[in-house]
């Protein structure tokens, strides 16, 4: 039953009457009695190709623990973090998680591992998928669909699974899911449809619930990883700029050295797992004044995401400057680059075949690969060698009646050689070549966020998440952007948004303004005013002329919003005996939109007002007061019957409208 409090709701759908437009900001003091109940902050940093968690008692804020190591690890790869990869058997039922899952997968017998579901790197379904809903499929490697809404389910119930185990065997006692407030990483640049999902999937992980949704917090990762930059000391980062040595050593070993000696020089300090984050404001803070200005580049596996903060004094609070940008640039265009290297030297239509047949020994030559992508560096001379697992070989022999080896000597490839080990050779420069692609998108990207007038004298450039290891990424944006600011990598930089992602948790309230991605509104009815509105929208309804599909625009694209502060309308049900008002959002990302029919203004959710259990007896004419909250990671809404100051249970959906 959709219904609006407008004189024309015969006509469909032309909107609603707004009464009173008001701006409140409210104190954001008052929750912070909430966060007392909860003993842990756990974190779950679920990346695109590597997911791990981390956790801090709120009893000792300073200390932030990530979890244990995994069993499982690759040659050339040392991580904390495991592949995001799952396996299901075949009849659809949680079987492992990260190396586990990939190591049983690689080693059922080829008959059977075709009807097992093998997924990996499915985080990027939800930002490339332009309709999201609830029934969104995702495709395993063996080509059967699942519901992606299961698959992030499961994920997150393993994370939510070991994460009580670890601080179970550690306290000794068993740990409840209730004692745990969860807070979940998604990319700054994920629209409102893809966090809810995500809320969702935790919802049906048993993480939290909709009767108790302040369990769980989306955080956003490049804003994680902006809250533990500035908790930085100076030993705990790379200066890729500075010409005085850091850590002792000097700028004239190459970037990708003195990132390995940095490496090493963590190792030798981290037999605790556990990092213990100065109360104080690091060193780097130290250099920011008051209104200080940097960028936190978020790079990871499937996105690369940007964010513009200031820094308020005393207390370190931070402001968004600029709405979150971005894009899908993460390594895994790399990856794609040597997939279309392989298409070129040995056919699309093999490697399409080759993927679908021998789907484990694919995942394995892409784990050959990843290993020496990492080996890549902007000095390098020697080749890299990458080995064709035997049935790839074995497999283009059937496939096309000659070998390999004949294969590249045919392909005109130059920079790819057959090596007599049975590896691929790759000459340097074509393997910076593969990142070629995907890094001028990132510097482009960059390029335009610094030409922004609001980005202007920035001090820093934070360089985070697993991408941010390549010496490749580094030197470009170091050569691009070094003039201009500082660029900083910190030291465990694959755990950056893990710890910040604690932090947040630890202390939601600390970024105090953000800019809304898009512009926000409902359509409503108003009073037709010859001249200024268009002829075509007139509606005469009891004599009265109204004009139709008017915008009432609640916040408008990259408008600053203050946490806590609400946007308020007030809403009447048609008729008394009215139990649900059901009204339309629309989004647009222009500033200036009239009329919910102009072209670039979509549907994107609705905002269900629930009446049910109110009090009827109260006046004929009711008014509903909605506050909606457009300061947070999510859009929140609340209701107020106004002439009984109930609260009025309140839906605001993006994903099932």
């Amino acid at each position: 039953t959709s219904a609006y409090s407008s004189p024309a709701k015969s006509l469909g759908d032309p909107g609603i009457t707004p009464l009173s437009p008001s701006h409140i900001v409210k104190d954001s003091d008052a929750d912070d009695a909430v966060e007392q109940l909860f003993l842990v902050v756990v974190a779950i940093d679920f990346g695109t190709t590597s997911s791990g968690y981390a956790y801090s008692f709120t009893k000792e804020p300073e200390c932030i623990h990530v979890m244990r190591r995994w069993e499982g690890g690759d040659p050339g790869v040392s991580n904390q973090k495991t592949p995001t990869t799952i396996l299901l058997t075949p009849e659809r039922k949680f079987h492992s998680f990260g190396y586990a899952a990939r190591d049983f997968y690689h080693d059922l017998d080829p008959t059977e591992s075709k009807h097992w579901l093998y997924f990996e790197k499915f985080k990027m379904k939800l930002h490339t998928t332009g309709n999201l809903t609830m029934e969104t499929d995702l495709t395993a490697a063996n080509g059967k669909k699942v519901k992606a809404l299961e698959i992030f389910a499961y994920a997150l119930q393993f994370f939510k699974e070991q994460a009580l185990k670890e601080l179970s065997d550690q306290g000794g006692s068993d740990f409840e899911n209730t004692e745990v407030r969860w807070v979940i990483t998604v990319p700054a640049i994920w629209k409102q449809p893809a966090k809810q999902f995500m809320r969702q999937a935790a919802y049906k992980a048993g993480m939290a619930s909709p009767e108790n949704p302040e369990q769980l917090i989306i955080a956003l990762e490049p804003e994680a990883a902006s809250i533990y930059c500035r908790k930085l000391r100076l030993h705990q980062m790379i200066d890729l700029s500075s010409r005085a040595p850091v850590n002792g050593y000097s700028p004239s070993d190459t970037i990708g050295t003195g990132f390995t000696q940095a490496k090493e020089h963590v190792r030798r300090n981290r037999q605790s797992r556990t990092f213990l984050v100065e109360n104080v404001i690091g060193e780097i803070w130290s250099e920011l004044e008051e209104g200080d200005r940097y960028i936190v580049v978020d790079s990871g596996g499937g996105t690369v995401d940007m964010t513009v903060h200031q820094i308020r004094l005393p207390e370190g609070h931070l402001k968004e400057l600029y709405k979150a940008t971005g894009g899908p640039y993460g390594s895994l265009g790399v990856d794609y680059e040597f997939e279309k290297l392989l298409c070129k030297i040995f056919g699309e239509d093999f490697i399409e075949q080759f993927k679908i047949k021998r789907p484990a020994a694919w995942v394995d030559l892409m784990i050959a690969f990843e290993s020496r992508k990492r080996a890549a560096a902007p000095d390098r001379t020697n080749p890299l060698n990458i080995t064709l697992p035997f049935s790839f070989i074995d497999y283009y022999k059937k496939f096309r009646g000659h070998s390999v080896e004949h294969a590249l000597r045919k392909s005109n490839v130059d920079f790819v050689k057959w090596s007599s080990q049975g590896m691929l050779r790759m000459s340097p420069d074509a393997m910076n070549a593969l990142f070629k692609p995907t890094i001028d998108q990132i510097i482009q990207h960059l390029s335009d966020v610094f030409d922004k007038p609001e980005v202007t004298n920035v001090k820093f450039l934070f360089l985070v998440g697993g991408f941010a290891e390549s010496p490749l990424l580094q030197q470009a944006v170091q050569s691009a952007f070094g003039s201009r600011c500082r660029v900083i990598i910190p030291q465990d930089v694959g755990l950056t948004i893990l710890k910040g992602a604690v932090l947040f948790g630890l202390d939601p309230a600390v970024i105090k303004v953000r800019r809304s991605p898009l512009t926000y509104g409902v359509g409503v009815l108003n009073r037709f005013v010859e001249g200024k509105h268009p002829p075509e929208k007139l509606l005469i309804k009891d004599g009265t002329r109204w004009c139709t599909d008017v915008f009432d625009k609640f916040i408008s694209a990259d408008q600053s919003v203050a946490l806590g502060e609400t946007v308020t309308r007030s809403y009447t049900p048609a008729k008394p005996s009215q139990l649900v008002i059901v009204i339309n959002i629309y989004s647009s990302e222009q500033d200036n939109v009239s009329f919910i029919t102009e072209s670039g203004v979509k549907k994107c959710g609705t905002l269900r007002l629930d009446l049910t259990g109110t009090d009827a007896s109260v006046p004929n004419r009711r008014e509903i007061k909605t506050l909606m909250q457009f300061g947070d990671t999510e859009i929140k809404a609340m209701a107020i019957d106004v002439a009984t100051s109930k609260s009025v249970k309140v839906g605001i959906d993006f994903l099932n409208y």
